[in-house]
């Protein structure tokens, strides 16, 4: 069904199934299950509580808890501006973004809200439903993509309608809901289902969730599939698991089909309000386009977007980003796709220059490789990916590898874990390059 509000969402449910299971969450070491109509209640109490605050612009330090979930939904029907922040970024770039889109009061761990309570502005004038959620790349100031509460429900039921849930269903969400496949296919997808949503507890309880809240159901990225499939963490009841936000190997998609499971696949970004193609058929890379999306193929390949209920509003205080991305009225995606003769999409590459890491974050390599080549002095060297690990190839460079992490601390320690230099590839022969000097990098990871 479509929802133009989570508490439109919510309120339905609420009214028509009130004892049904909404959230369900870990208390005390045992599961607990809150309703729809305390969902509601929940909601509108904690909504009119940030009202009478008079704050404008939440920012929230998403841990996918239950009262999370709660202050997102209530700060949105408060009218204020959400914004969702992961506090595994580092704290220096925290103190950036903050200002940035203009956060004027600050939910999550006590300590870490203390530590930037100085980074907090006076708020804005009109943020009412506007969510806005980070790109998910390494900039010196990463993006905010301006969705809305409308554009995230519309999401869940463009989704829902190629995938759906019912109310007999358990959706586990153990992504992080700070990015947007998280919050649409961890939770918003469920709940607009009238499915209950069991909140995964973290990287700590990955291997016993699964046992601990039985889903039916389960969203994940690339790399936490290969881990769970490795503990053999799945749980019997487990019928159907949607991937996404990044490439995955065929090897982990069979051995998940091997435990009896339907294997979908999705494809989004964070300016479409996450997936605008999900794969319903055989075949988990052949996908079909969402009701609510048009998409065509430029003239070399590059997938471009249009749709009238997902699409973002624009980059948060970047109308020249704004433009760019949508120029013609279309999102330029900078991805390659091709259409089979069924009018199904698959994603045959990438036309932007970034490394697409596999919890499906990106790394801006024009950027990254401009910063390191101030901290290295230049020098012929170029970022890859080997085994998963970001790694920095590097060519006639005689100083120890104690030597080159020692000069590149101040990349790394401005960047998450995962996205930092990893490894160190010495190349006997100088980078491949084209006659502009760009790096031919297909040829470069052939030699990794």
């Amino acid at each position: 069904m479509r929802f133009s509000s989570f508490a439109n969402m919510i309120g339905h449910f609420a009214e028509r199934t009130p004892d049904a299971p909404a959230l369900r969450y870990e208390e005390g070491g045992e599961a607990r299950t809150m309703s729809f109509s305390q969902l509601a209640e929940a909601v509108a109490r904690r909504t009119g509580e940030l009202r009478r605050e008079g704050k404008t612009c939440l920012g929230v330090f998403a841990d996918g808890s239950m009262p999370c979930v709660v202050e997102i939904f209530a700060a949105v029907g408060a009218g204020m501006q959400v914004v969702l922040l992961d506090e595994s970024v580092p704290t220096p770039l925290l103190r950036g973004l903050i200002p940035y889109t203009d956060v004027d009061k600050l939910w999550g761990d006590r300590e870490l809200c203390d530590e930037l309570s100085t980074s907090l502005t006076r708020g804005v004038r009109d943020g009412g439903g506007k969510m806005l959620f980070f790109t998910s790349g390494t900039t010196e100031r990463s993006k905010a993509v301006v969705l809305t509460e409308q554009s995230l429900c519309a999401s869940a039921y463009n989704g829902a309608t190629l995938l759906p849930l019912y109310p007999e269903d358990t959706l586990l969400c153990m992504l992080p809901i700070a990015h947007v496949f998280g919050f649409v296919c961890g939770v918003l997808w469920g709940l607009s289902c009238g499915a209950c949503v069991a909140l995964g507890r973290g990287a700590r309880h990955y291997m016993d969730d699964c046992a601990f809240f039985r889903p039916t159901a389960i969203s994940l990225v690339p790399m936490l599939l290969g881990f769970l499939l490795k503990q053999n963490a799945f749980n019997d009841e487990l019928r159907l698991m949607l991937i996404g936000a990044g490439d995955c190997p065929e090897a982990l998609i069979n051995a998940a089909k091997a435990h009896g499971v339907r294997v979908c696949f999705g494809y989004g970004l964070t300016e479409t309000s996450s997936g605008v193609a999900l794969s319903i058929g055989d075949d988990p890379y052949a996908m079909t386009v969402c009701p609510d999306d048009t998409i065509t193929l430029a003239p070399d390949g590059e997938i471009l977007i249009r749709g009238r209920t997902c699409m973002m509003k624009g980059y948060y205080k970047c109308p020249e980003d704004t433009n760019i991305a949508l120029a013609g009225g279309a999102l330029h995606t900078g991805d390659l796709g091709r259409f089979d003769e069924k009018e199904r999409l698959f994603i045959v590459g990438r036309k932007k220059d970034m490394l697409v890491l596999p919890d499906g974050t990106k790394v801006f390599l024009p950027e990254a490789e401009a910063e390191l080549g101030k901290l290295l002095g230049g020098g012929d060297f170029a970022l890859a990916l080997k085994d998963d690990r970001v790694t920095l190839a590097i060519h006639g460079d005689e100083r120890s590898d104690a030597a080159i992490f020692d000069a590149i601390a101040p990349y790394q320690e401005t960047r998450p874990i995962g996205q930092r230099v990893a490894g160190l590839s010495r190349q006997r022969e100088p980078l491949p390059r084209t006659a502009t000097g760009k790096i031919k990098r297909w040829e470069l990871n052939t030699r990794l």
